[in-house]
């Protein structure tokens, strides 16, 4: 997810090797600790929301589990991650929705960062080519449940998509691949890992072919053309993330480009999970500026999932929101609207805003979407051009060329009415803004990088 942008500027990438092997069905506790470099994949025995302006949601119908008994098909055992490894570490609940009527469907998990109280949910996207076919878009882990969810759509997984080099959507690839081993592997180009740059094959992934921009030879270019950022080295390495345009449906697919925070949790996130976070711990004290924080008993009711849900947004997306004890009045800034996330924003895109500008520019110029899957937080968003650009307004004062690449009169209007749709709450960025002059003080972030295309 977004908030794992700041470990290694942008995204952290980690050394680690997937296995496979069996063993019984298990009930451990989440308080294991955590086997850096490992990742174990285990095969066990046998809602409506609604944007405040005109991001409005599209309806979607949701499938339930496709499991026998209490947690069934759902187990999945994944301790890696470096430095902090990412859950859920036993259990991982599928949840489907149908986007677009027979055409594509969305596959939702849990995603947790290590022990913390701190989630949100990652997003496979899955489209129906017109050779009936599947094609597969940021895989996610391949539990029984998953893979019966998949095979219930009653056709072949023929392409399988990473479409960024992030460790979080690339740590899957490999084992869901396995799952279907006559599936062809698309990676997007300059993958690299971290704290050791390792190829592909010790992740798993093999066989990969590379996504190139604008390559009219991939076999489903017909129905889905692409476009790649790929940005200088912004410090450990490039921010590298590819878009997607479905042509027949009018859908634009990113990573984590731009998301939209819906304003109740998503179904896939855990009860447990967002009561955890409604809790007053070390994290609210902390961020309480000297308020007395009351050891309230927390209970299972609404108000309590809610206040864990927005506790769980605002660290998100800040990493030290200003006060987590009321995090009301920020959450409501940052939800039901489609913005850039402020980490991706400070520590990634600012740093190359003119590769930025070029991609968006390019994607508004020849894509006439009414429709954007991210790979996190709320899907699908009925939003158009102007609403993506809006997103995007902060680059005007970055690269002081307001407007000179506007295609339309109607993306002009966008633009200028973006500052409201990407304001970020000034105490909330004190955070994410000291680690970012701290993280260029010290050389692993740079500043500016210029790259833009001549």
């Amino acid at each position: 997810m977004v908030a794992f942008v700041a470990v290694s500027s942008p995204k952290s990438t980690v050394f680690h090797n997937p296995i496979s092997f069996r063993v019984p069905n298990s009930n451990f506790l989440r308080g294991s600790s955590p086997l850096k470099g490992l990742c174990l994949q285990v095969k066990p025995s046998k809602t409506k929301n609604r944007g405040v302006i005109n991001l409005v949601l599209a309806s979607s119908k949701t499938t339930a589990a496709a499991a026998t008994g209490s947690g069934g098909g759902r187990f999945y055992l994944n301790f890696t991650g470096f430095p902090f490894p990412l859950g859920p570490f036993l259990n991982r609940r599928t949840i489907r929705t149908e986007a677009v009527n027979g055409c594509i469907w969305l596959f939702e998990q849990e995603q947790a960062l290590g022990f913390s109280s701190v989630s949100t949910n990652i997003r496979m996207t899955v489209i129906k080519l017109k050779s009936g076919g599947l094609w597969v878009h940021a895989p996610i882990a391949p539990t029984k449940e998953c893979i019966q969810l998949v095979k219930e759509l009653g056709a072949p997984v023929e392409y399988i998509v990473l479409p960024t080099f992030a460790y979080e959507h690339k740590i899957f690839v490999g084992p869901f691949s396995r799952k279907f081993p006559q599936a062809q592997i698309w990676v997007a180009p300059r993958q690299w890992s971290w704290p050791l740059n390792l190829p592909l094959e010790f992740f798993g992934i093999f066989r990969a072919r590379t996504l190139k921009d604008g390559d009219l030879s991939t076999p489903w270019a017909d129905e889905i053309e692409q476009k790649v950022l790929s940005s200088p080295e912004v410090g450990i390495g490039p921010y590298v993330e590819v878009a997607f345009y479905h042509k027949r449906s009018r859908t634009l697919l990113v990573t984590d480009a731009v998301i939209y925070v819906p304003s109740q949790p998503p179904e896939c996130i855990s009860k447990e999970s967002l009561l955890a976070s409604a809790k007053n711990g070390l994290a609210v004290k902390l961020l309480s500026k000297g308020k007395e924080v009351p050891q309230e008993p927390v209970v299972d009711n609404k108000m309590y999932r809610q206040k864990g849900w927005e506790r769980m947004v605002l660290q998100i997306l800040f990493l030290g929101p200003s006060n987590l004890l009321e995090p009301n009045a920020s959450f409501a800034q940052m939800s039901q609207k489609l913005i850039v996330s402020p980490i991706v924003k400070t520590l990634v895109f600012s740093k190359v805003p003119e590769k930025v500008r070029d991609w968006i520019d390019s994607i508004v110029r020849n894509w006439r979407f009414k429709r954007i899957i991210p790979a996190h937080f709320a899907a699908p968003i009925n939003a158009s051009r102007s609403d993506f650009l809006a997103a995007f307004a902060f680059l005007d004062d970055l690269l002081g060329e307001r407007y000179v690449t506007r295609p339309s009169l109607s993306l002009l209007f966008a633009s200028l009415m973006g500052k409201a749709a990407s304001y970020f709450p000034p105490d909330d960025m004190k955070t994410l803004s000291s680690l970012d002059q701290f993280l260029v003080s010290v050389g692993v972030v740079k500043k500016t990088v210029s790259g833009r295309k001549r």
